[in-house]
């Protein structure tokens, strides 16, 4: 089902001029109300009269995360704070949060495009969707919140965590679609199975995933251990939240929704643009965000594009799944490791858990790659005492597996079921000890 047909089936010409409007309009703003911009557009020799269409986007300076950090917390608005309704950051975890500052304009925009979202996975108001994001600074709860009501489904909004009491939502309510993590979705699964639940037998038909990046083996998982469909979604704070891009029901890439946020790809080296199928780093400006508009954030994800025409109808450019992000790429002996490329070779391999954990630590001078992976019940009950907790032929198997894709060396240990910790939000991959 398409929510609006105009804006999502519009031909590429009209979308080049809406994009290349409001792009004029944007940055003209940013220059005259935003002194971060003005600074970086006047270092960068670029004036507002410059930008002509979208075309001219690439003349513009990049925006980092680290820059954001910086003009903490209004040094982005481009509005006077009484017309700012919410507010909504980052974690933290690493320095100042990134700010995202909302006008009722932006709340009504982030309202259509999770309604966009989730209509592109069936969903209207006979659902009832189960909202397993983290409500509060965090903006997956109050974003699939939003886009739930939009589409006048019925709205669960039970948050993160506290998964006994989840599944008994699940149960006494009738869920038909979840909102979560996938990695939460995962633990979801294996609570219930723990419980005795069979999900063939609830009314659960659907879910949207986000937050962190899932493979397509994932998915599989996902899909095979609840009985249901899961798309990913795609956002992120410094943009608006979840709804920047999204799946159609074929599964078949991310339709971002660019009449709002102009995706490009470059080179994470050089800064350059990269062609539509070349990986590489995705950048993105906003278009029409009120509060805190954004240019050219560099996200660190790495991803390619494609405009090959989707036989859904919408006529959007597509991004692949997120393929990796450039912080998260460990460089282990002058080799590039991807999590998500030991996660491929984890969920392929018989007897473990899509649950890993991944340290990397210097021994001798010396990168060195190490991966706990927690066994099935299944493995652990079978496997005799005096080979649980010594090398066995399995970790050897999935050594071999794992050089194979990363052409690098690392020691596998099998340990037991519900080892590792479980993450009720973005789950916790690696732990890097080489600069402790």
């Amino acid at each position: 089902m398409i929510w609006d047909v105009k804006n999502e089936t519009m031909p590429a010409a009209q979308l080049k001029e809406l994009q290349s409007e409001r792009l004029r309009a944007i940055i003209k703003k940013v220059y005259d109300k935003v002194p971060f911009y003005k600074a970086k557009m006047d270092e960068a020799d670029v004036k507002p009269s410059d930008i002509r269409d979208i075309s001219d986007l690439s003349k513009l300076p990049f925006t980092t995360k680290d820059e954001m950090r910086d003009v903490y917390p209004y040094g982005l608005l481009t509005v006077d704070l009484k017309d700012i309704v919410e507010i909504h950051t980052s974690s933290g975890t690493t320095g100042k949060p990134v700010v995202g500052a909302y006008t009722q304009g932006d709340i009504g925009l982030w309202s259509e495009i999770m309604a966009r979202t989730l209509s592109m996975g069936g969903v209207t108001e006979k659902d009832v969707v189960q909202n397993a994001y983290g409500y509060g600074l965090f903006t997956g709860g109050l974003g699939a919140h939003y886009g739930i009501r939009r589409v006048g489904a019925a709205c669960l909004p039970i948050s993160g965590g506290n998964t006994k009491r989840q599944l008994e939502m699940m149960q006494d309510f009738g869920t038909t679609v979840l909102c979560c993590t996938p990695s939460y979705a995962l633990y979801i699964a294996e609570a219930g199975r723990e419980a005795g639940i069979d999900f063939r037998m609830l009314g659960l038909e659907k879910g949207f995933f986000g937050a962190e990046p899932w493979s397509e083996n994932m998915r599989r998982e996902i899909e095979a251990r609840l009985h249901i469909k899961a798309y990913d979604i795609f956002g992120l704070t410094e943009i608006i939240g979840p709804g920047v891009a999204a799946e159609c029901e074929l599964q078949n890439m991310l339709h971002v929704f660019e009449d709002h946020f102009f995706p490009e790809i470059i080179d994470p080296a050089t800064g350059n643009p990269v062609p539509d199928g070349q990986k590489g780093e995705l950048v993105f400006t906003t278009l029409t965000k009120e509060g805190t508009p954004v240019i050219r954030y560099r996200t660190r994800d790495i991803t390619f594009l494609t405009r090959e025409p989707c036989s859904c109808g919408r006529t959007s450019v597509r991004m692949h799944r997120l393929l990796g992000r450039t912080d998260d790429m460990l460089i282990i002996r002058g080799v590039n490791v991807y999590p998500s490329q030991v996660e491929q070779v984890l969920i392929k391999a018989e007897g473990v858990e899509p649950h890993y954990q991944i340290l990397v630590e210097k021994r001798d001078k010396m990168d060195c790659l190490e991966v706990d992976v927690e066994m099935t019940d299944e493995l652990f009950r079978e496997m005799p005492d005096d080979m649980k907790y010594r090398r066995k032929p399995k970790e050897l198997e999935i050594e071999h597996a794992l050089h194979n894709t990363l052409l690098v060396h690392c020691k596998v240990t099998l340990v037991a079921p519900k080892s590792i910790p479980r993450s009720e939000g973005k789950a916790k991959r690696i732990i890097d000890k080489r600069s402790i």
